[in-house]
């Protein structure tokens, strides 16, 4: 990873971090310890029943490392990866073959692809949401065709839990059965229906709260968490899945991401008129912008910035 060698990256890479939890990373003294933070970086005020049983029946991840791990034994190369975030800037881009030329590509949220192959790709290599994130997303894309997951032979699923509402969404997932109650309910009752029911769960990984509070800290650790709103900041759900793509990957392009002349384009690559950017108090967009800048100016990422002039 050309991380590695950039000194101010190289203090904040920690190498050993655990990405992705399994049944083995619960125990009442993790339970204990994960209850000095709040939510998505730690289990406080969480139901100790749910969580327990839900984390009990986490298939092995035998290998944090998996795309290395999936490159042994075949011919020695770099892991190239392209994240594709949901940016207007993506309209009209032409993207799309270039997109799916890599390795692997990672999808996040809203991820509509059919009707926009030409500039986003057909692949999903790896989808991320959250599932507040993820169900909103149907529902508010549901006329415009994306009203499930990505299902190509190869994706696999990367869900970053917010509260406790992930984890009782995660518990209908593994036990094909409704959601008793919650606010997720009204999105969808059955979860599984996403997934199928002969879904492998072995496709699902679950990340884990260390590795998030470890992305903040030390990456996007904003303004905002020495004010009132500090509560409810954390970084979007496309910059944790640009990051955790950045600790698996050899080579990482982006597109559909914050460049310096956002202003210029939709919200969306698929809205239909020039919706201006829209800023949450729970995200600093503004700084995540600025770290995709200074990671494509020395060359960690390759950030596309548009076709201008071309």
């Amino acid at each position: 990873m050309k991380a590695h060698n950039v000194s101010w990256l190289k203090e904040r890479f920690l190498h050993d971090i655990t990405i992705f939890m399994d049944a083995r990373h619960f125990s009442d003294q993790e339970w204990r310890r994960l209850g000095h933070f709040i939510p998505p970086y730690g289990w406080m005020e969480l139901e100790y029943p749910v969580v327990k049983e839900v984390m009990s029946v986490l298939p092995h991840v035998p290998d944090q490392q998996l795309l290395l791990a999936e490159r042994r034994g075949k011919a020695p190369g770099c892991v190239t990866c392209a994240v594709v975030g949901n940016g207007g800037i993506l309209n009209a881009s032409r993207m799309g073959k270039e997109i799916d030329s890599h390795d692997y590509v990672f999808r996040v949220n809203g991820a509509m692809i059919k009707g926009y192959e030409a500039d986003v790709g057909k692949r999903t290599s790896f989808y991320g949401f959250t599932a507040f994130t993820m169900l909103s997303s149907f529902y508010l894309l549901n006329r415009r065709g994306f009203s499930t997951v990505p299902k190509d032979k190869e994706t696999k699923y990367i869900l970053f839990t917010e509260g406790q509402r992930d984890f009782e969404w995660l518990k209908a997932v593994q036990q094909n059965k409704e959601l008793d109650q919650g606010y997720l309910r009204q999105y969808r009752v059955r979860p599984r229906e996403d997934f199928g029911n002969n879904f492998d769960f072995k496709k699902l990984l679950v990340v884990h709260p260390d590795f998030s509070r470890y992305l903040k800290n030390r990456f996007l650790r904003s303004n905002t968490l020495n004010g009132q709103w500090w509560r409810v900041y954390r970084p979007s759900t496309g910059a944790l899945v640009l990051l955790t793509a950045l600790h698996l990957c050899d080579v990482v392009s982006v597109y559909g991401f914050m460049t310096e002349d956002f202003q210029d384009y939709a919200d969306h690559y698929y809205d239909k008129t020039h919706t201006k950017v829209v800023f949450y108090i729970n995200h600093d967009f503004l700084l995540e912008k600025d770290l995709w800048a200074r990671l494509h100016e020395q060359d960690i990422i390759k950030l596309y910035k548009g076709n201008k002039g071309l």
